[in-house]
């Protein structure tokens, strides 16, 4: 079975993308220039996709709809800590790193996101990335976070393997950010149809700072009839296109027999049916030049929840909402030289960074389901891309587009 690798650098790559601002859906906020999580100076971010194979499950051999996605906070070249807290909305995930995170205040690393089953391998790899590039001092704990891909995915074969995590790392740079199925969101599932990694950002005005607010997410999660787009509700207009079975054949997995085949009417409402739909999780990672220490990137890490919200997410029972923030301000707070003298934005100025987070998670979820395509995994299943025709119809019956439209 050939395995077709893809390891990312961020340069031009997003140009056959179709994000949510090409199609003029109306968005709060301005964004950066690269609308993307690089848009913060330093980030760096890199993805492996693995595909392979395709019909029935054959475990160890596919098919294979996985991969790793690498964020950089100070990328290759800088291996500075940067502060940084966590806040999980619902805990049915892993994101490892986190005891010391929330000890320190500090990140001492890159986050690497993947699928569940590889959290172990891919913390390996890490290490050992960090120490053959002489960033690991004494120990590493780093940050590994995932999601769910076992719908489209081979996800007890453990397919990714230390050079993939280390291809991911290495294929690091700034500029543009690929989105939709690849690196870690290759195979995932958002409010129904195919999910994955998607990112945005926001330029602060002059007069509240200028700073940047970059997001990027694994999105995993979600009903479709709770989806929400830019206030519409998108869910109940498109409630067709649901996740099915191109073969009559049975799945090979039982918690996936109540999914329909293609064609067939779909068991609305049933437990099965739900569960698919909302079984999975989603990974937020916030980035910011704005210097705030750790007890206020905790509450940036705590807004991600409202642009979940915004879109529909309700941090439900089998889901695991993660999210994690980091500060790129106040370099060399961490090294020993005696007291370190720190900036610290007032907390009374801290709102537009509240109101960029939520804005920014938003829009980089609705990026990741633009930009996937419809893919067909493990026995036949079948996810569907959101059409984007649909989608802008369903915008327009609601009166969201155009200068009229209101939320």
């Amino acid at each position: 079975m050939k395995l077709l690798l893809l390891s990312f650098a961020m340069v031009s790559i997003a140009q056959a993308q179709t994000r949510a601002r090409e199609l003029g859906i109306p968005l709060d906020g301005t964004s950066g220039r690269l609308n993307a999580i690089t848009d913060v100076a330093g980030v760096e971010v890199g993805h492996t996709t693995l595909i392979s194979g395709s019909g029935r499950l054959v475990e160890g051999r596919g098919p294979v709809r996985t991969g790793v996605t690498a964020i950089l906070p100070r990328g290759r070249a800088g291996s500075d800590t940067v502060f940084a807290a966590w806040f999980t909305l619902n805990g049915n995930g892993e994101m490892t790193g986190t005891t010391w995170m929330e000890e320190s205040g500090m990140l001492e690393g890159p986050v690497l996101i993947t699928n569940t089953h590889s959290v172990g391998v891919v913390r390996d790899a890490v290490i050992d990335w960090m120490v053959k590039t002489g960033r690991s001092r004494l120990f590493a704990l780093p940050v590994v976070a995932e999601t769910f891909d076992g719908a489209l995915n081979d996800d007890k074969g453990f397919h990714v393997k230390s050079e993939h995590v280390f291809s991911a790392l290495n294929a690091a740079s700034a500029g543009a950010v690929q989105e939709g199925a690849v690196g870690g969101g290759t195979g995932m599932i958002c409010h129904g149809f195919k999910g994955g990694i998607g990112t945005a950002s926001r330029k602060l005005s002059d007069a509240a700072g200028g700073f940047t607010v970059g997001v990027l997410v694994q999105c995993n999660y979600g009903a479709r009839r709770l989806l929400r787009v830019a206030g519409a509700p998108v869910g109940t207009e498109i409630s067709d296109l649901r996740p099915c079975y191109e073969t009559n054949e049975p799945p090979t997995r039982e918690w996936l027999r109540g999914v329909p085949h293609c064609g067939a009417a779909p068991p609305a409402g049933t437990p099965r049916d739900e569960n698919l739909e909302g079984l999975g999780s989603i990974i937020i990672v916030v980035a910011t030049d704005a210097p705030l220490l750790p007890h206020q990137l905790k509450r940036v890490a705590t807004r991600a929840s409202l642009g979940v919200g915004r879109m529909g997410g309700l941090g439900e029972n089998s889901s695991g909402d993660i999210f994690l923030a980091f500060s790129t301000a106040n370099p060399a707070a961490a090294a020993d030289t005696g007291i370190a003298a720190l900036r610290m934005l007032p907390n009374d100025r801290i709102n537009p960074i509240f109101e960029a987070t939520v804005q920014a998670t938003e829009e980089a979820i609705l990026n990741a389901m633009l930009a996937a395509r419809t893919m067909v995994g493990v026995d036949g299943l079948r996810v569907s891309a959101i059409p984007h025709d649909r989608l802008l119809a369903a915008l327009r019956k609601h009166n969201r587009m155009g200068e009229g439209a209101k939320r």
